[in-house]
């Protein structure tokens, strides 16, 4: 499974943004990592729209989580940025096959849909299980002078 930048991307912005605690404007979050601020602003108009971050008007304005990190799992912004669609689609190819039977949906006791799906749900559990603030704390016991930097070169 190949998941595009834009997750990586937003899961940077959203540890910084628990580290700062205020609206952050997209193009100085861009400008943080040297990324392009019109597709970088479209993730966070993504996590936007999912609930885990909101958009704050005005000239102090930009973007904030829109809930407590430790409320904001790694799921919740991969699905923000790449949709909820299963990674693995079973397509019943088997009801082409030699003695296969077209009508039927072969998703549900096909043994490689059901491996594929078990998979799947396992590596959404684990993304589920683990919120920004236990990534947060992960970063902070090898930098520990990680949100500091990030305050220093985000906050207004």
């Amino acid at each position: 499974m190949r998941m595009g930048q834009g997750v990586e991307w937003a899961l940077h912005c959203c540890l910084n943004l628990a580290w700062v605690g205020d609206a952050v404007p997209g193009a100085r979050l861009a400008g943080f990592y040297d990324l392009p601020p019109a597709y970088l602003n479209k993730q966070l108009q993504a996590l936007v729209r999912a609930g885990v971050c909101e958009s704050v008007p005005g000239p102090r304005g930009g973007f904030r989580l829109a809930r407590p990190a430790d409320e904001v799992s790694l799921l919740d912004v991969v699905v923000a940025v790449e949709g909820p669609e299963d990674a693995f689609r079973c397509t019943s190819i088997l009801g082409a096959a030699p003695g296969g039977d077209p009508s039927l949906d072969y998703s549900g006791h096909c043994a490689i849909s059901l491996s594929m799906r078990s998979a799947e749900l396992a590596w959404r559990r684990e993304l589920a299980g683990r919120s920004l603030a236990e990534v947060a704390a992960d970063v902070v016991r090898t930098a520990p002078d990680a949100p500091q930097h990030v305050r220093a070169a985000l906050a207004p």
